[in-house]
């Protein structure tokens, strides 16, 4: 098979993706790796049909590879995640409406372009999680105990465009993060970015049935294959913080070679797309030019 890896600079060195794409070259297949952002691409006559049977897109959020993913798909193209999934998730505004709808265990979820509007949330919901709605690996997450602390985080959280504050979820300190390889479910603990002293060591951990249940139906309500969840064990039981489109699969037992065969698999069949009414396939078809250099 031929393959298009869309990888961003803030990921170029890290081993997910490129050691999946080292591997399905290993296995004979042909991968290409963009880094959309340190290239210049003639897009028009880049995103066409012919020479890739599907994208795969490792990026930040708000990143310019998600562009390129959406154009493939607006051509018809197989992408990994599906595209609609991808953008359902990155804003995390729109998550928290979707997984609430759907009855997954999220937070309240508030929302603000300027961090001085978030002094409108009533005290009683303090302390907050503030962060910004298209953020990633950790940035910008602030636990706000007080009104008082949200003033004096002003300056830090203005120019991050859209907020979203969550009431926090009082916890141990200690962050489930649940990882899905189409549809393998492997949970990890880790120290949560709002308590680093905790010194808790990353390791994998046994799967709570209810955790797990909750993962496998994040999957379901936003239609992804290969995703992570960040839970906490709150005093009324799990809650969903965050939700990760192709994430670093740390702790999974040799994550490279499932991550690989799960890539071919989609690549193959093509992926799921959440809409009204439920799951449905996406269209099965093949992507396009010529792009980057294969590994």
């Amino acid at each position: 098979m031929r393959l298009c890896f869309l990888v961003e600079e803030h990921y170029r060195r890290d081993g997910m993706p490129l050691d999946v794409a080292r591997q399905l070259t290993a296995w004979g297949h042909r991968v290409d790796v963009l880094r959309p952002g340190d290239s210049l691409l003639a897009v028009s006559e880049a995103v066409r049909a012919g020479s890739h049977d599907a994208w795969v897109l490792k990026t930040v959020s708000g990143g310019p590879g998600l562009t390129l993913l959406e154009a493939a798909a607006a051509v018809g193209l197989t992408t990994v995640n599906d595209v609609r999934s991808i953008r359902g998730v990155r804003d995390k505004a729109l998550a928290s409406v979707i997984a609430r709808t759907r009855g997954l265990p999220v937070p309240v979820t508030y929302a603000a372009a300027r961090w001085e509007r978030l002094a409108e949330i009533p005290v009683a919901e303090y302390p907050l999680v503030v962060k910004p709605a298209d953020g990633s690996s950790g940035r910008a997450v602030h636990l706000v105990p007080s009104p008082d602390h949200l003033l004096d985080l002003g300056p830090a959280l203005a120019g991050e465009g859209l907020l979203i504050a969550q009431p926090y979820v009082p916890n141990s300190g200690t962050d489930l993060k649940v990882y899905c390889v189409d549809g393998e479910l492997f949970a990890t603990e880790r120290s949560s970015p709002l308590h680093p002293g905790q010194g808790v060591r990353e390791r994998q951990v046994p799967l709570p049935a209810e955790v797990a249940r909750i993962a496998a139906q994040v999957g379901e309500v936003f239609g992804l294959d290969l995703y992570g969840v960040d839970v906490l064990l709150g005093p009324d039981g799990p809650v969903v913080v965050d939700v990760n489109d192709f994430p670093s699969f740390r702790q999974v037992p040799d994550a490279v070679a499932r991550v690989a065969r799960a890539v071919l698999r989609l690549a193959r069949s093509g992926t799921a797309v959440t809409v009204p009414g439920g799951l449905v396939p996406a269209e099965q078809s093949f992507a396009y030019g010529e792009l980057g250099a294969a590994l």
